[in-house]
């Protein structure tokens, strides 16, 4: 299972209260980054984003902007309580906080120290390693019955075509059967790059195929 520690920065920049607005920018231009842990003699207090920094300023290109940056101070424009991981979170769990809360990263605490960051970028590169998006192969998309056992047959049938399965994933979508029955579509990462076979027998056993779709003749 992906933990957040697997996925999280640990190298962490981080400003002070008193940060200008500016010096903070300046920072996130430099290291590439979006996001700033505000640390208050290493108590976490905030969250700032180059978002928040560039909203609380004047429009860019006013003559008066780079003052204006210079005065603001990152305790005046930043999140204050924000929301935070821990490192053994399971990654999906910071991504579903992040969509919840619509927010791009999560500092990570443990024992309230701040000890990482994860971006909503981690998180997707994670994701993709999970389900096995980086590496060849097929993504298959089927219909089961909606009852207990009925994946475990589908797996079976990628087993007795000596196809291995990298990842399954099964969501909350309802879908019919061919033979009109209520099911629920999986999704299947296989690692064959032709998937044409492990259709028909998976068509043939009443399943009904989603993905690949098939190509009338």
């Amino acid at each position: 299972m992906l933990l957040v520690r697997d996925s999280m920065s640990r190298e962490v920049v981080a400003v002070s209260p008193e940060t200008t607005a500016a010096q903070a920018l300046a920072l996130c231009r430099e290291r590439r980054i979006r996001h700033l842990p505000v640390l208050d003699g290493g108590r976490l207090v905030g969250v700032v984003s180059d978002r928040d920094l560039r909203s609380a300023t004047l429009v860019l290109g006013d003559p008066e902007r780079a003052a204006a940056l210079e005065r603001i101070r990152a305790m005046e424009v930043m999140t204050r309580e924000p929301v935070t991981a821990h490192p053994d979170d399971p990654v999906e769990s910071a991504a579903n906080a992040m969509r919840e809360r619509w927010i791009g990263c999560l500092p990570v605490l443990d024992d309230d120290e701040l000890v990482g960051i994860i971006t909503s970028s981690d998180v997707m590169e994670a994701l993709v390693f999970l389900v096995g998006a980086h590496e060849p192969g097929s993504r298959l998309e089927i219909v089961v019955p909606d009852r207990p056992g009925t994946l475990a047959g589908a797996a079976g049938i990628f087993g007795e075509l000596g196809i291995n399965i990298v990842s399954v994933a099964m969501g909350s979508r309802r879908e019919e059967l061919p033979d009109g029955s209520p099911g629920r579509a999986v999704v299947f990462r296989v690692d064959t790059v032709n998937p044409g076979r492990a259709t028909g027998v998976l068509e043939q056993a009443g399943y009904r195929v989603l993905w690949p779709p098939t190509i009338p003749v």
